[in-house]
């Protein structure tokens, strides 16, 4: 039997929207700063009461003017990101258009169109209007992937991937393993989500996860997560394609490891986080002393860190008190279904800046989380290799390996 196909795969665009800002060059800059985007929640955009403090909504994007009023009328905002984010990827690796007719598309979403939903159903129950007819097509999940796929002409493979707050993660590892088995040449892949419709909020309001001040990983203190939106897409090719065409290689993804809990639907298992960690670094050729940072799933909930905190000792041994851990979630807040895209975005930053970043709003040291967090303050650091790591509701575990070129 002829020997699988593994080719090298190269990073060779990024595109992001954040509450950081609505570029890749705002989101490096507010991680390098250190600024947050967290802020206090604006009672008027809203039609009722919200017990939550603060949230981090996206800022310097007009979708008015990137996408005009006719195409607006097909995009729930979380497309909006997806597409935003991907016209900025593609842009960034400069890569041919006739390129990307065959290219794969795989944009990840825990909800989909969740804020359609919310004002549709609105404005059925309450006031008997009627129903946008292009209603559905901005609520289904994988209507990010389509309309990647019809603004860049991609004909490859294109689907919609859901695994709650790993869906980016795995979108872009499933990416990741196109291109390197040889199935396509050139992939777009990431995640999007719009979670802060008022519907949204309530639900996660009563699930109690939510900070009641601030998002604090793994300090003493900390309360809970804090919701966010945006999307993050990612150009990834064949490294000869890449390096034939002259493109500037920004990182290179070298393995991918997923996993399933099997247990409980929304406490983490540190085993499970564990084992997803061991399969990216067995995927990449890598043993656990090459890598020397990490970006944390980090969500600032007291038992998600402390989880975290064992099963990266149990990965990493000793080691694991020299890795430098940021937790960028304490900046962007927990984007869910996109949280994996725009925290692969910051470990690209880290690994070409040669930069930590911080983890914000830290108080004090937790026993429970007795690791190299980068409190309050990112500091210069060469880095070779890390890991993202994006650890979902329902036990659902992936995690990227990512090298500097």
């Amino acid at each position: 039997m002829a020997e699988a196909v593994r080719r090298r795969v190269a990073l060779t665009g990024r595109g992001c929207v954040s509450s950081l800002g609505g570029s890749i060059a705002e989101l490096e800059r507010a991680l390098h700063e250190g600024r947050g985007g967290i802020v206090a929640v604006d009672p008027a955009r809203y039609p009722g009461p919200l017990r939550l403090p603060v949230l981090a909504p996206v800022t310097g994007f007009d979708p008015l003017a990137r996408f005009g009023e006719k195409r607006l009328a097909q995009l729930d905002p979380f497309a909006q990101f997806a597409l935003g984010a991907a016209r900025e990827a593609v842009a960034e690796a400069g890569v041919d258009p006739a390129a990307l007719s065959s290219a794969a598309v795989l944009i990840g979403t825990g909800g989909g169109g969740q804020c359609t939903i919310d004002d549709e159903a609105l404005g059925l129950y309450r006031d008997g209007a009627r129903v946008h007819p292009l209603t559905v097509p901005r609520v289904m999940a994988s209507s990010a992937t389509s309309q990647i796929a019809i603004d860049f002409g991609c004909r490859g493979p294109a689907f919609g991937v859901t695994s709650a707050c790993a869906s980016a993660t795995h979108a872009i590892g499933l990416a990741f393993q196109m291109v390197r088995a040889g199935l396509v040449d050139v992939a777009l892949a990431g995640g999007a989500e719009a979670p802060l419709s008022y519907g949204s909020l309530r639900a996660w309001e009563a699930l109690r996860v939510t900070a009641t001040d601030t998002c604090r990983p793994f300090s003493r203190g900390r309360t809970g997560m804090v919701l966010g939106e945006g999307g993050g897409v990612f150009v990834l090719e064949a490294w000869e394609v890449a390096r034939a065409r002259g493109a500037t290689v920004l990182a290179e993804i070298v393995g991918f490891g997923a996993t399933a809990d099997a247990g409980d639907l929304v406490h983490p298992d540190p085993a499970g986080m564990a084992a997803a960690m061991r399969a990216a670094l067995a995927d990449g050729g890598l043993r656990p002393e090459e890598v020397d940072h990490v970006n944390a799933h980090g969500t600032g909930t007291a038992t998600n860190d402390a989880c975290e905190t064992r099963a990266l000792h149990d990965v990493f041994g000793p080691h694991a008190r020299r890795l430098a851990i940021s937790a960028t979630k304490s900046a962007h807040g927990h984007t869910l279904g996109a949280a994996g895209a725009i925290e692969l975005a910051a470990t690209v930053f880290a690994l070409r800046a040669g930069f930590v970043p911080a983890t914000l709003n830290y108080t004090a040291p937790d026993p429970a989380c007795d690791l190299d967090c980068t409190p309050n303050a990112g500091r210069a650091r060469e880095l070779r290799c890390a890991l993202s790591n994006s650890f979902a509701f329902g036990g659902l575990n992936a995690v990227l390996a990512v090298r500097s070129v």
